[in-house]
């Protein structure tokens, strides 16, 4: 197993499904300032994998609104489309452990036969009993997806805001999708292979993501990689309580009125910046906000479910 870097080194990792919005920029600059008051590194990953939901410009517009707002990053950005033979060799590795086999069920199958549980439908095992070689992989025709065998331990958490998190994966999720049946390689291992590889030791993001982590966990585990350190931000919403996305119409961040969007942003981390940096620029907010950020003060999202394991 690896183990985790003494020098900090946290990531932002958007999608490029539409232009940066107040959403999106509450969790690059809680990991931002996170990593640059730990005098660690902060990197930016384009997490450009689901290409029919990318929407064309929008990861440089996602960059260049960054650099406009001062969110300076570390290093040379990084596109997951670009490490697709990285995901084939977890995906390989997971194999010679006879982790991984075909799945053929519609989504019609899965809806009728799952049991729906606290996250969604928990996927039945249907065909668990399949197999899969690291020859027939390479000649898949995608016409199923790849799933991973999950086991019945439950799988901890330690949040930095949210305190212990756990889920039976087995139980609760069901053995989850690595690569679908297009040939796209799931969020789940990309997002694993990728923090792994770029030796990320915090990761910062919105606790949308916390029901993931112990997915994620589980493959860092069973790929011999090191865990990173979680924290989970509170979620920005709309009025009707939905988070904020392309789906929900959110407004795109105008770098014209960059100073005010990062004064919200900090105000909203719980951070209190004093009103006259409102009267300042940029540089001066990123002075201030390097000094005073505060862990402590974050406020832990209301809708985060902390629970224990069922059996």
């Amino acid at each position: 197993m690896q183990t985790i870097q003494s020098v900090y080194r946290g990531r932002f990792a958007p999608s490029p499904t539409g232009p940066l919005h107040s959403g999106s920029l509450v969790a690059a600059v809680g990991s931002y300032l996170d990593a640059k008051c730990s005098d660690g590194e902060w990197l930016v990953r384009i997490e450009d994998l689901d290409r029919p939901r990318e929407v064309s410009g929008a990861a440089n517009d996602i960059l260049h609104t960054l650099e406009a707002l001062g969110l300076e990053w570390d290093g040379e950005v990084v596109y997951q489309t670009q490490r697709l033979t990285l995901y084939q060799q977890a995906l390989h590795d997971l194999i010679k452990q006879d982790l991984i086999y075909p799945c053929r069920c519609s989504r019609k199958e899965i809806a009728d036969s799952s049991i729906v549980g606290i996250y969604g439908m928990v996927y039945p095992g249907t065909c668990r009993h399949n197999t899969i070689s690291l020859a027939q992989i390479h000649n898949v025709n995608h016409s199923h997806a790849l799933r991973v065998r999950t086991h019945q331990d439950c799988i901890i958490s330690e949040d930095a805001l949210g305190g212990q998190y756990s889920q039976n994966l087995k139980h609760e999720i069901g053995d989850f999708v690595l690569r679908r049946a297009d040939g796209i390689y799931a969020y789940q291992l990309a997002v694993v292979v990728d923090d792994a590889l770029q030796g990320i030791t915090h990761v910062v993001r919105g606790a949308d993501l916390l029901d993931s982590t112990p997915r994620q966990i589980f493959l860092q585990q069973v790929l011999g990689y090191a865990t990173p350190r979680y924290m989970h931000l509170p979620v920005v919403t709309n009025i009707a309580g939905e988070k904020l996305s392309k789906q929900t119409r959110a407004a795109a961040i105008e770098s014209s009125n960059g100073l005010a969007h990062l004064i919200q942003a900090t105000q909203f981390l719980g951070q209190n910046p004093p009103q006259e940096l409102a009267q300042g620029d940029i540089a001066s907010f990123w002075q201030w906000a390097k000094k005073n950020w505060h862990v402590e003060k974050i406020p832990r999202d209301s809708n985060t479910k902390i629970h224990d394991c069922v059996s």
